[in-house]
Order: C-alpha cells, then sequence, then structure tokens
C-alpha cells in the first residue's frame, strides 16, 4: 500500500500511483464492476490504464481521487472509494464508488462511503456531494439513500450512454445555504 491517509475500522486508504496498474487490474478488470461503468460493460487494458492516468491527475490537481482502499487486515485491494470535482463548481464534489464482486454485500461500501463523506465534509470544507449510477443498479441507488442523498432527476452520463438517477448530499454545516 501507497501512503495510508484515510482508515475506518476494517479498511485503509491509499492513492493511485503509476505503479498502481496491478491493482487497478483487480479492480476494474472485473466484469461485475465494469458492466454498469461504461457502455461495453468491460474495460480494456488500456481503458484500465486511462482511468489510473486520470485518478493521479485528479489526486495531482484537485487533491482528490477515487482513492483504492484495502482490508486492514490483509491489505487486499476492496476497491475504490472517494472524489472528484463536480463540474465547474466550487467546493462540490461527486462521490464515486466501485468495489470487487467478492466484496459486494460485506458493508465495505458504506463504510467507505461515510469515511470520504466525513472527509469531504471536514477536511475539504465541501459544501455538497452529488452522486448517480446506473439506471440499473439497484443496490448502489440503495447504499445512497441509506447514506442520506437526496434524489435531484437524471444526468447523461456520456460512458454509458445513458441518462442516470442523481442525488445531493448537502454539509450540514451549509445545511442553510442557497445554492
Amino acid at each position: 500500500m501507497n501512503g495510508c491517509f484515510l482508515e475506518t475500522e476494517r479498511t485503509v486508504f491509499s492513492r493511485w500511483t503509476s505503479g498502481s496498474l496491478p491493482l487497478a487490474a483487480q479492480l476494474w478488470g472485473e466484469k461485475d464492476v465494469t458492466r454498469y461503468i461504461c457502455a461495453s460493460g468491460v474495460f480494456t487494458e488500456r481503458e484500465i490504464w486511462e482511468r489510473v492516468a486520470l485518478e493521479i491527475k485528479n489526486g495531482r490537481e484537485f487533491g482528490v481521487q477515487y482513492w483504492p482502499f484495502f482490508r486492514r487486515e490483509t491489505e487486499e485491494l476492496i476497491g475504490c472509494c472517494g472524489l472528484r470535482p463536480y463540474k465547474a463548481e466550487t467546493d462540490s464534489y461527486e462521490i464515486g464508488f466501485h468495489l470487487r464482486k467478492k466484496y459486494w454485500g460485506q458493508g465495505y461500501a458504506y463504510e467507505a462511503a461515510n469515511a470520504v463523506i466525513g472527509y469531504a465534509f471536514s477536511v475539504l470544507r465541501a459544501e455538497k456531494i452529488f452522486a448517480g449510477h446506473h439506471p440499473q443498479n439497484i443496490a448502489s441507488k440503495s447504499l445512497l439513500v441509506r447514506l442520506g442523498f437526496q434524489p435531484v432527476g437524471a444526468v447523461f452520463y456520456a460512458p454509458t450512454g445513458l441518462s442516470h438517477p442523481s442525488y445531493l448530499l448537502r454539509n450540514p454545516v451549509f445545511a442553510g445555504a442557497k445554492e
């Protein structure tokens, strides 16, 4: 693992680096993971590398990534969960999470997303966090609702060619502020 900076009871978060391709391939090389992320449902090796490069760029330019996170006790990659800047808005981010299939249904997505939300609101002082999911991804919808996100409509997502249901979570500190 590379530079742990965020932790939960069962997980530790790191950052993607240029040496992360083998880890990224474990995650984005799984068809069950990528089926709702892109139109083809599968990432090529080149697309996996481009994804890692994008995450590294976001880390360098904005201080955020969809960070890789690992089981604390075994250091095995669970998936990624993190933030990216949301459009051109200041103090707003988009949250995302992708988990390897073997970790589905074990509470890791909820645990990781809660940690990332806490980081966004307390460390980054984000005013709001946006999220979206593939229309057929009912598990992501359930997780977002459980995390307290409120539906705000649908947004076209070019990689899938579909309009994705979208959600918003406001920082309680800024809850009374206007958009």
